[in-house]
Parts: structure tokens; C-alpha cells; sequence
């Protein structure tokens, strides 16, 4: 309590019976099952909160948990609680979801069938096959509605076993779906978009190291998307572009349906509201880094001296390049 231990003293009364031919000779007094069980070693409260944990968090990590919380149980008697009270009752689902899970990630899954209604898992088959899931779905013809994925697995598990009931998408599948559809449909756009906002433009002789390299890969993409567009313009196949560019099908495919429509953007920095200003000054002859830091901070600027020095120091190549 309050992070000391402490031992609570229980006194109860005892009877004994002195009738001869009683077999039980000593009569104690009984606690409410809700407080105490007899026999018991927890209250029935901390009995429920262990029960809770090993459902939680299984035995180990329960039971670690349980030391930091002054509940001191080990993992065995996590679990033997949790088996001592069983399950709940099966209730026979009429709206189910089903799906797969990972025993171990890319190499052996099972399928996990929910209880839609109640919120709650009610099968994990041992693997994702439509046999076995249709195994199990044979002995549930009361199911009305199959919430599953896309794919064509379990919708010819449902159909063949529950030819009445009706399949839909489950909710988290529409939205992945949706937003995926969605970010396919900005990225091709994203070229025009940052065209009509003005910031397609790049100046490379203002690109730090990193983003000079990035831009020239950038160029080196965009030239073999124009080469494979070209050549799929003129008529020739996938197979033949394959041949001529030497890159790989996958790559030419990306091109030609507008997933490999890169947009080049240099990282966003705490000058491009003052950029306006920075050119004007230094336009008219202002070029110390320093001089120009203290005004912005008079501006409202939060940036360090070492943003403005490091902007500084690409603008002479810049003013060179242009005489």
C-alpha cells in the first residue's frame, strides 16, 4: 500500500461440532466468494487484476510488470490463474471478420477470425489455406455477414461454405485501399502542382553537397523516364525497351503507368520566408552573414547564425557563374 508491504491479519471465528458421528469436526467462518474464496491466497480482487495481466501480457512480461506494480507473482501462476478460470462462453457469431496473421513474418501465417459484434477473437486457424477455413466455416451456417480482405482466398472459402451470407471489405482494407488510391493520384500530379505553387524551379548552384548529389540522380531518372516514354510512344514493346535500355521490366513497367514520376524537392528550411529579403540585401552589397543574422532575428527569425552562414557561402558561386 502506498509502496510499503503489508500484511493484513484475518481473525475468524472457529466452531467445532461435538456431535459423534459428524465428519467434520471444526466449523470456520466463510468470507463472500466476492472478497475472499476459501483457500484463497489473494483477495478476490487481486485475483482479478492477476487474471487481467496474464491475459494481457501472457507469463513473463506479466509477471515482470506485476513486480513493478509491488504484486509480486510468478509467470507459472499467471498462466494457472488465467487456466483456472477458463474461457467465456461461445456464443456463435452472426458477423464475422477474417483474415490472416503472422506466426512468424514472411515465412508461416495463420488466419484470425473475429466476432464483429462483440468485439473479440474467436478462432485462430493454424494456417491461411481456404480448405481449413472453410472447414470452419462449414460448422457455423448461422453467419449472415463475412467481413474479409480483397484477396480471393477466403471469398472462395465463404462462398463455397456459406453460399447465403454476404461478403464485404472490411473497413480497415477501404481505408488503405482509399488512401493509397489517393496517394497514387497526387504523386502523378505532384509535378503540376508544385509547377502552378512555383516551386518546380531548382537552382543547383544553390544546393548544399547532399541535395546536388540527390539532384543529379534526380536528372539521371527523369532522363531514362523520357527515353523509355519515347520509345514507348514510337510502338515498341516492353520486351524490346527491356533490351534497349537495359533496365529491368519492372522499372519500364513503373514508367509507363506513372509510378516512377519522381518530384525533386530540396528540404524546407526556416530562410524560405526571408529568401525575398536575403536576396535584396545582398543584391545591394550586404554580405556579411552575421550583419544579416541580427536583422533577421529583428524580423522575427528563430534560425541560428549557422543557417545564414552556410546561405551565405554558396552565394558568391552563385554571383561568379552569373558574370
Amino acid at each position: 500500500m502506498a509502496g510499503k508491504p503489508v500484511r493484513i491479519v484475518v481473525v475468524a471465528r472457529r466452531f467445532h461440532c461435538g456431535a459423534v458421528l459428524c465428519g467434520r469436526r471444526i466449523f470456520a467462518e466463510r468470507f463472500d466468494g466476492d472478497v475472499l474464496a476459501p483457500w484463497a491466497r489473494r483477495t478476490a480482487r487481486l485475483d482479478q487484476i492477476v487474471h487481467h495481466l496474464g491475459l494481457a501480457l501472457g507469463g513473463r512480461p506479466a509477471a515482470s510488470f506485476a513486480k513493478r506494480l509491488m504484486l509480486p507473482v510468478s509467470n507459472d501462476t499467471l498462466l494457472r490463474v488465467v487456466r483456472r478460470r477458463g474461457s467465456p462462453r461461445f456464443v456463435p457469431p452472426s458477423v464475422i471478420g477474417i483474415d490472416d496473421w503472422a506466426w512468424r513474418r514472411n515465412q508461416r501465417y495463420g488466419t484470425i477470425i473475429c466476432d464483429l459484434e462483440r468485439r473479440k477473437t474467436i478462432a485462430l486457424l493454424p494456417d491461411r489455406e481456404p480448405t481449413t477455413a472453410q472447414a470452419w466455416l462449414t460448422d457455423q451456417p448461422q453467419i449472415g455477414v463475412v467481413a474479409r480482405d480483397r484477396g480471393g482466398g477466403y471469398a472462395l472459402a465463404a462462398a463455397k461454405a456459406l453460399p447465403g451470407a454476404i461478403q464485404v471489405a472490411d473497413r480497415w482494407h477501404l481505408m488503405e485501399n482509399a488512401s493509397r488510391a489517393f496517394l497514387d493520384a497526387v504523386r502523378k500530379s505532384m509535378r503540376s502542382i508544385r509547377a502552378v505553387l512555383g516551386a518546380a524551379t531548382i537552382d543547383p548552384e544553390l544546393l548544399t553537397a547532399a541535395e546536388r548529389i540527390q539532384y543529379e540522380g534526380y536528372l539521371r531518372r527523369e532522363d531514362t523516364n523520357a527515353v523509355i516514354l519515347g520509345l514507348a510512344k514510337d510502338g515498341t514493346t516492353i520486351k524490346e525497351i527491356v533490351r534497349r535500355t537495359g533496365h529491368s521490366r519492372g522499372v519500364v513497367r513503373k514508367v509507363l503507368r506513372g509510378q516512377r514520376s519522381d518530384v525533386f524537392r530540396v528540404r524546407e528550411s526556416s530562410l524560405d520566408f526571408y529568401l525575398p529579403w536575403l536576396d535584396a540585401q545582398w543584391t545591394a552589397g550586404e554580405r556579411n552573414a552575421t550583419a544579416l543574422w541580427r536583422r533577421l532575428k529583428n524580423q522575427g527569425f528563430h534560425g541560428c547564425l549557422r543557417i545564414v552562414t552556410e546561405w551565405a557561402t554558396r552565394r558568391p558561386a552563385f554571383r561568379s557563374s552569373e558574370r
